[in-house]
């Protein structure tokens, strides 16, 4: 007994100690591992159209080609959309500014009546703590231009991984079943398959999802009345690639210009309010009827992992963590060994929330079984 217990604890040791050894890994080797994760990621999105190409009989290196530059395309025009509509606003730059500093006035004027202080005091106060976090702002602009850095790095390297994937596809398949020649092909057949469908399934319904969003906010800003609605409502269905956020993130900025740009503080309310409206649709009825449950994962666990995807790798692990999670769960429950851990990263059903009274009608139930099965 004493030996089992003894290498049990041994097992979960070493599990621990190669879970922080491939973490480790991963941190010291992002540079390489990132564009190659949003290059697989990318490439499967990609897959379908490449296939397309192909039975319209075109070889495998031009339609891995031509799909490729297509993907380039979209990225670009919504570049473009974004840069052209950041212009525009530039243009009123200094009438939004005069406005913002108008806003804040006000609000140091109140706050000098709620506490009783005069607005020079107020003035150096905030002086005061913007130099005191001034390290700070700079840290984070620094981290800002590494992550910008990395991001025109990733623009070249990542397209040149996708077309070498699509291109190579049945080649890398191959190296599975050579690295894991003692499993079935059939069952290494049968994850690969499963992986892409879940990875299709989420990449394909973010972006319809995303659509959507995009459709109902900028409605929303423009029955509001609010400037360059569809900029501020593209930008932040954008957002919601970034799980939980996204959307608080997207709906404060068109709240900010609504706040900087209007003459009543009620249409920043209205802004607040319709993105909230929309995300409990998306979150309701929008994402479940257009991904399903192919890729449902815990929430907890989603949203630990979206924290630690960003220590781990900074923005671009925010935006792998929930993809890179519906891949690891299909690998877990492949294997016995590791099912408990993709039973842990599935989404509860409803029979595991229970209530108090529902926990005790099941145990007077039993209970008269017990009897039951006591008097025969």
């Amino acid at each position: 007994m004493q030996e089992q217990i003894k290498d049990r604890s041994i097992r979960n040791a070493a599990r621990l100690l190669t879970l922080a050894l491939i973490v480790t890994i991963c941190y010291v080797l992002q540079s390489i591992l990132v564009p190659i994760l949003f290059a697989v990621i990318l490439s499967v999105l990609l897959l379908p159209l490449c296939e397309r190409f192909e039975k319209w009989g075109f070889n495998r290196a031009f339609a891995s080609l031509t799909a490729l530059i297509l993907a380039i395309l979209v990225l670009v025009g919504i570049g473009y959309l974004i840069v052209s509509q950041t212009l525009n606003i530039t243009e009123d730059a200094s009438d939004i500014a005069n406005k913002i500093k108008s806003l804040i006035m006000r609000i140091l004027e109140w706050t000098s009546d709620k506490f009783n202080m005069s607005t020079n005091e107020l003035i150096q106060r905030a002086e005061s703590e913007m130099g005191n976090s001034a390290s700070t702002i700079g840290g984070f602009a620094t981290s800002v231009l590494n992550s910008i850095g990395n991001s025109l790095a990733y623009g070249l390297l990542v397209p040149i991984m996708i077309f070498f994937f699509l291109y190579y596809r049945e080649f890398f398949k191959e190296f599975f079943f050579r690295v894991f020649s003692a499993t079935p092909q059939g069952k290494i057949e049968e994850v690969l398959s499963k992986i892409y469908d879940v990875l299709q399934n989420y990449l394909v319904g973010l972006i319809s999802v995303m659509g959507i969003v995009a459709v109902l906010n900028t409605i929303g800003l423009m029955i509001l009345g609010i400037e360059y609605a569809w900029f501020f409502g593209i930008l932040a269905a954008m957002l919601t690639i970034f799980p939980y956020v996204g959307i608080f993130i997207g709906s404060l900025i068109p709240a900010l210009f609504a706040l900087a740009t209007k003459d009543s503080a009620w249409y920043a309310l209205g802004v607040v309010l319709w993105f909230q409206l929309v995300q409990t649709l998306e979150g309701n009825f929008i994402t479940p009827k257009i991904v399903g449950g192919k890729a449902s994962l815990n929430p907890l666990v989603s949203l630990l992992s979206f924290f630690l995807g960003g220590m781990l790798f900074g923005i671009s692990g925010m935006i792998l963590a929930l993809p890179l999670l519906a891949m690891l769960k299909v690998i877990f429950d492949a294997m016995p060994s590791t099912a408990p851990y993709g039973f842990l990263l599935s989404e509860p059903d409803d029979s595991y929330i229970v209530t108090q009274q529902q926990i005790r009608k099941r145990k007077e139930k039993e209970n008269k079984k017990k009897q039951k099965r006591k008097q025969e």
